[in-house]
């Protein structure tokens, strides 16, 4: 009795963290995007609420919380508080599988790609409901584009996705980090390099981000299928947004960029001298270089139209997964590269 209670309260305190550690990020996220975007725009930034700005994801947290929900007469009242919960619940039990060491991790499940994979894709639902319940033509014309825009890039990802699991032979996040092992010429991102760009480009595109922004309106720019939202259900959503970023960051580093391993491993002077940074910062560090290159896009690149989105998707990024996963799959069974053994 006392042993599952106290394993309970462990994975109670496991999940407290990992929660409490994406809530801060998130904040601070905000935050450096907008000085980040501010010094490559040549301004200075939000500078006025504590040293530096440091405060203001705070009181902008407070502001939204303090916030009048407005719910449209004509709108459903449950779907359309459901929607902004729906999103943010999906934000957050994607991290359930996540390694950050070896054995550091809330759930160790086999099939840990799988599970990501499906709870990703649910995101599309509170999408559609939000723009559905708001009973407002252009709330629905938004969720309409963000859903099959969504969708197009889930079916690149998956496809990126099968040329790992192929190279590691596993569905297991700690077995494929594991198969990675030997330094960074070891890691996926260099015999996958095709399949690393599209699934770093479709990441970008899966969580609406600039350039792929289209979940607003092209002509109106009304904010999209969240139009209709203020106060904390606007929060939920927006907290989803950059909870999914960083989800597919930390994704992205443990498939392709060698998770928690040093990038130092078999190089015997830098691998001692670097011996000193814990694994979970090798991890961090790279997350972070992700999450960089998603306020470096916003502040660089133009907003493409919709057709080349979705031209892009299904023309192009889809017949180079298929074409890869072929060459992947005859690497593997005939053993013609030093990765796949």
């Amino acid at each position: 009795m006392l042993e599952s209670l106290f394993l309970i309260a462990m994975i109670i305190l496991k999940i407290l963290a990992i929660v409490i550690s994406l809530v801060v990020i998130v904040l601070y996220l905000t935050f450096l995007e907008r000085k980040v975007i501010g010094y490559m725009h040549v301004r200075i930034g939000p500078n006025r609420v504590g040293p530096w700005g440091f405060w203001q994801p705070f009181a902008d947290t407070i502001k939204l919380l303090t916030k009048e929900i407005i719910v449209p007469k004509p709108s459903n009242a449950f779907l359309f508080v459901m929607a902004p919960m729906l999103s943010f619940g999906v934000a957050l039990v994607g991290w359930a599988v996540i390694p950050f060491d070896q054995g550091v991790v809330l759930a160790n499940v086999n099939a840990g790609v799988l599970y990501t994979f499906a709870v990703s894709s649910l995101g599309v639902y509170g999408i559609m409901i939000a723009g559905w319940a708001s009973n407002s033509k252009y709330a629905m014309f938004g969720a309409l584009r963000a859903a099959a825009q969504s969708i197009s890039y889930e079916i690149c990802m998956g496809f990126a996705l099968i040329g790992v699991m192929m190279a590691a032979g596993s569905l297991n996040f700690q077995q494929i980090v594991i198969a990675q092992s030997g330094g960074f010429w070891h890691w996926y991102w260099l015999p996958l390099f095709p399949l690393f760009i599209i699934y770093w480009v479709s990441g970008v595109a899966e969580t609406n981000r600039l350039p792929f922004d289209m979940a607003e309106s092209e002509s109106e720019i009304v904010a999209g299928f969240h139009v209709e939202y203020s106060g904390v259900t606007f929060a939920l959503f927006f907290f989803a947004e950059y909870a999914n970023m960083v989800l597919i960051s930390a994704l992205i580093s443990l498939m392709f960029l060698g998770g928690w391993l040093s990038p130092f491993q078999g190089i015997p002077y830098l691998e001692q001298a670097f011996a000193f940074v814990p694994a979970p910062l090798w991890l961090l560090s790279k997350i972070s270089f992700f999450l960089y290159c998603y306020l470096w896009f916003r502040a660089t690149f133009p907003r493409y139209r919709y057709d080349q989105i979705m031209r892009l998707g299904w023309k192009v990024f889809i017949p180079l997964t298929l074409i890869w996963v072929v060459v992947i799959a005859l690497a593997v069974q005939f053993h013609l590269s030093p990765w796949w053994g």
